[in-house]
This record gives structure tokens, C-alpha cells and sequence, in this order.
């Protein structure tokens, strides 16, 4: 791996090739990222070859094999072995232990991903929270996409709708209603941050929203 400067994109590790390894690793890597993918099975690692020089095949998930395949050089490293609890955890501690700025290790399990916390890893829940998603596209027919944060606040895309049309900014007065704040407006495929308050919303426009996710939800509701 390349010696770091300011100038060089983010390093990354993924510590297992299943499905969502995998694909962790086309995404990083299409997107020039430097990334080291490894896994005990050759099949894998020779499928991700195809997007990375430095995918290795590792038996031992030990300090000593990791510091050889050069883990502790990667700026973030997500452990993706969460169907074997037991060697996600050591793995995820051993990471830690080699002092990587950033762990991310998957879990499949609230009690997992608790003990993962514990240890100091940042946590995701793949199949979950793609359910989560699902289920608030059913729900909420105007919801297109959100990102998590931290403390139960979301940025969320939403799809304007009757309610709202006509409407300037000002008028909706999101904040006093909801205590969420408009982001960004996109309108025929352009996305503006800079919009006034006097802004009137249109048909086809998509606001992005941030704030509590029981606050969004309640503003979703109102609008449907």
C-alpha cells in the first residue's frame, strides 16, 4: 500500500468476502479507494482480485497474519464475518488492538452488535437496516432514501408532495412544526443548498430533511 499524505484517498481493509464484503469492496474500489480484501477462501479472493491487486487469502485471522496482509495501514477497516460471532469479536479486537483509526465490524445481532460497541468498533446492521428501509418505502410513499446518524437523527429524501405544493419555505415552517431543517431542494435533477426561504415547492421537487427520525416520521404522516 501506498505511503500516506494528505493527498492520497482513504485506505480500507474488509475483513471477509461474503456477499456484502464483496461488495464493499467493488464500491471502495470503483470508487479509488485503496483496499485490501481478505478471506480464507481462495474462490472469494479471486473474485474480488478483479477489482483490487491486494486481496489476500488469510487463514488465521491473528495479529500476525493481519500485520503481515498490512491491516494496521488501512485507515478504516470493516470486518464483515458477522455469522461467526465468536471470530467477529476476536477479529474486531485484534483490529482495535493494532490501532486502526476506524472499525466498522457487521453484526447479526443486537446483543452482537452490543458487545461490538463495547469493544469500540462503529456497528451496521446490513439486513436489518435494509428492512428498516423497506419498510418505511411501504409506509411512507413519499420516503426515497435516508442515512443513519448517530443519536437517532436521520437525513432523509423525501418526495413533496399535495400538502406542500404551492407552499414557499417560509410558509411550511418546518422547524417550529417538526424541528427539522430543509438541506437541499432538488427540482429537475438539480440540487440546490443555497434556496431562500421564499422558495414556493413544485410538483416533482424532493426536499432533504434532517432531523429526529420520530420527527420526520410524524411530518410524513401529515403529508400523506
Amino acid at each position: 500500500m501506498k505511503k500516506k499524505t494528505r493527498e492520497t484517498a482513504e485506505s480500507f481493509g474488509v475483513i471477509g468476502l461474503g456477499r456484502f464484503g464483496s461488495a464493499l469492496v467493488e464500491c471502495l474500489a470503483q470508487s479509488g479507494k485503496e483496499v485490501i480484501a481478505i478471506d480464507k477462501d481462495e474462490t472469494r479472493v479471486r473474485e474480488a482480485r478483479r477489482f483490487t491487486d491486494m486481496a489476500l487469502v488469510v487463514g488465521a485471522l491473528d495479529r500476525e497474519s493481519l500485520g503481515e496482509a498490512g491491516i494496521q495501514n488501512c485507515d478504516t477497516v470493516i470486518i464483515c464475518i458477522a455469522e461467526q460471532v465468536d471470530v467477529s469479536i476476536l477479529t474486531t479486537m485484534t483490529v482495535l488492538d493494532m490501532k486502526v483509526p476506524h472499525v466498522v465490524a457487521k453484526a447479526s445481532s443486537i446483543m452482537h452488535g452490543d458487545v461490538l460497541k463495547r469493544l469500540g468498533a462503529k456497528v451496521v446492521y446490513p439486513e436489518r437496516d435494509m428492512a428498516i428501509r423497506l419498510g418505511k418505502g411501504l409506509v411512507y410513499h413519499s420516503f426515497l432514501d435516508s442515512v443513519a446518524l448517530e443519536g437517532n437523527v436521520e437525513v432523509r429524501r423525501i418526495q413533496v408532495t399535495e400538502p406542500l405544493i404551492g407552499l414557499t419555505v417560509r410558509e411550511t415552517d418546518f422547524r417550529q412544526k417538526y424541528g427539522l431543517n430543509i438541506i437541499a431542494i432538488e427540482h429537475n435533477h438539480h440540487t440546490d443548498v443555497e434556496f431562500s426561504s421564499s422558495y414556493q415547492f413544485k410538483a416533482g421537487d424532493i426536499i432533504s430533511v434532517i432531523g429526529q427520525t420520530g420527527n420526520i416520521e410524524r411530518f410524513e404522516s401529515d403529508m400523506q
